[in-house]
């Protein structure tokens, strides 16, 4: 499985990912779900993946494949398109018919050729947008009620979420709380796991500012995620019935 999370912010956004894929419990490898396309100054986009793997995998290339075409066009290429709203989109046709492809060989195992992708990203003059592309190719966006998205195995993650993000939280904090949000999510579900991959983008940078990958072991992550379970247990005993 996969978890990963997406915050939209007044100040950026923050992108954080895991890198475990599994078909089965003895069967468990590492792949990269945090990809950029990026014309540093002039636009970023970061699109992070869940879901079959030879769907993501394939329509990732595509997608790269697009963008370095002498013949790209604005409809076909993500670094070419005006805005975010119509990368979205072309990723979105892309994903769709990919899954299509896939499935239509799978068969009776069709539903296993479904993915999803979190997009976010800022062209130069354009605002700061993150959308959830599902398998059909149809997608949501994060707005100011609700800053963040979600994709795979949102569940254990999403309550930190709800309590301390909003668009006037900084990136300082919204780094610690996606490393918090993905801390309960393998805590609680062993189908997710390191390492991680964590990016960040300022508005208006139009490229990335940040970018770290989280090994196993890592000793600041280990070390917030201990503050962080000695912080629930005192808050839980000062709790008064």
């Amino acid at each position: 499985m996969t978890y990963c999370v997406g915050l939209l912010l007044d100040a950026g956004m923050v992108c954080l990912s895991d890198t475990r894929t599994n078909a089965g419990l003895d069967n468990i490898s590492t792949y990269r779900k945090m990809f950029t396309f990026e014309v540093p100054g002039e636009r970023v986009i970061t699109i992070m993946t869940a879901g079959s793997l030879s769907v993501t995998q394939t329509t990732l290339a595509r997608l790269d494949e697009a963008s370095t075409d002498t013949e790209a066009t604005p409809d076909t290429s993500i670094l070419l398109a005006p805005s975010m709203l119509q990368v979205a989109e072309i990723i979105g046709r892309t994903l769709a018919a990919t899954s299509q492809e896939v499935g239509e060989r799978m068969g009776e195992s069709a539903s296993s050729a479904a993915a999803s992708m979190i997009v976010a990203g800022q062209r130069v003059g354009g605002e700061m947008r993150m959308f959830l592309i599902y398998p059909e190719g149809n997608f949501i966006e994060a707005t100011a009620d609700t800053p963040y998205l979600q994709i795979g195995e949102h569940k254990y993650g999403k309550p930190i979420l709800d309590r301390v993000v909003t668009p006037q939280t900084t990136l300082s904090d919204a780094k610690k709380a996606v490393l918090l949000s993905m801390d309960s999510t393998l805590r609680s579900n062993l189908s997710v796991g390191m390492p991680l991959d964590l990016s960040v983008i300022e508005r208006d940078a139009c490229q990335i500012a940040e970018t770290r990958r989280i090994e196993e072991g890592d000793e600041v992550f280990r070390e917030m995620s201990a503050a962080w379970s000695i912080a629930l247990k005192e808050g839980f005993s000062a709790i008064k019935l």
